[in-house]
């Protein structure tokens, strides 16, 4: 008869909310965001680093949450796919991009994208073609043959800039 798994107290920090989770020492954070967090955007494809589906946000990085235990993401800012609306509940420019351009199809890859490419595009706003097919190149889709999500990155990069013009023009009494 084996003994039970020790179980560690966990508090996560995931989408702005604290979730107080019990994890055994070997939990992998995709499997605490859904199982324990219930956050189930977060999607486990192949469980070993390689497609992407299960990119999350760590600390603003993107990070494949099938390679990491939940323990070590204690006092990290993690966010999930659920966690990219805008303040006021609208889409964000990446999730409006995919919308405008189909950058989807079955889904399942889709939260693994937005993430990831939510970060690409806060480090480089105004990505070339070539710059987003590289953006995404770590993520893996078996539907959409990637020409509508690098049509979406540019779209979520227009609508990024949009967003800061509108914001400058408010922010300045609409002076120039």
């Amino acid at each position: 008869m084996s003994t039970p798994e020790e179980l560690h107290d966990v508090r996560l920090h995931v989408n702005g909310s604290v979730h107080e989770v019990q994890v055994p020492a070997r939990r992998l954070l995709s499997d605490a965001l859904r199982h324990d967090c219930g956050l189930t955007g977060t999607h486990v494809g192949c469980e070993h680093g390689v497609c992407g589906a299960c990119t999350v946000l760590v600390d603003g990085q993107p990070v494949r949450s099938c390679l990491m235990f939940a323990v070590s993401a204690v006092d990290a800012e993690i966010t999930t796919v659920e966690g990219l609306t805008e303040p006021d509940g609208s889409l964000s420019p990446v999730q409006q991009g995919f919308s405008d351009c189909h950058g989807l199809q079955c889904g399942f890859c889709t939260p693994g994208f937005l993430t990831t490419i939510t970060a690409g595009l806060r480090d480089n706003p105004d990505p070339t073609e070539d710059e987003a097919r590289e953006m995404i190149a770590g993520n893996l889709c078996r539907c959409t043959g990637y020409q509508n999500i690098v049509r979406s990155v540019l779209r979520a990069a227009e609508i990024g800039f949009e967003a800061r013009s509108a914001h400058t023009s408010t922010s300045d009494g609409g002076q120039q």
